[in-house]
């Protein structure tokens, strides 16, 4: 019986992510406008500031402070994760995956590391000879991404309009995720 209990406690912990507590709680509610921003019968809609992609400085494993909004032209995926988070570390791989087959010249990728140490994250993707481009934040982090739990997952089209937001962890090498990064 107690193996049972065990086995569905790791379910209950993998299935609901891990509480982010480097950031305050707000709850991920795109709009209906982000949620339409890729269908050109909704080009006459404004774009909501609130779900764009945001200004916002992080820091890559160079050290070179890169602000994120300065990536609108390409696709970004926008990954908040941690070291600590067994549900992050687990669909690390479908995000390897999935990059692997992405052209790099139509997207840009931002694994952004919420560990309480940078040297952490770095650690890890070394030791675990990730590929994809692992950040850390240099300011506080925008609105958009303050969530209750991680990973938390942002896609933004070319304009820097949000076209899909995860909370929770998901399968990302997928035929739906190519086809949003290879349009």
């Amino acid at each position: 019986m107690n193996k049972y209990l065990f086995f569905f406690s790791v379910l209950l912990v993998a299935a609901s992510g891990c509480k982010n507590t480097n950031t305050d709680s707000m709850p991920i509610n795109p709009t209906e406008n982000a949620k339409n921003a890729s269908n050109p019968a909704n080009s006459a809609i404004p774009a909501n500031p609130a779900t764009m992609l945001p200004p916002f400085k992080m820091v890559d494993m160079k050290g070179k402070v890169v602000n994120l909004a300065d990536l609108k032209g390409k696709k970004v995926f926008v990954n908040l994760w941690a070291t600590w988070c067994p549900p992050c570390r687990a669909e690390i791989p479908s995000i390897e995956n999935l990059y692997s087959k992405i052209d790099k010249n139509n997207a840009v990728f931002v694994m952004l590391s919420l560990d309480d140490a940078y040297a952490t994250a770095v650690n890890f993707a070394s030791v675990n000879r990730l590929t994809t481009p692992v950040y850390y934040p240099a300011e506080n982090l925008p609105a958009l991404f303050n969530v209750p739990g991680i990973p938390a997952t942002f896609i933004f089209d070319e304009a820097g309009n949000l076209i899909s937001s995860i909370e929770g962890t998901d399968q990302y090498d997928t035929p739906k995720y190519l086809a949003i990064f290879n349009k």
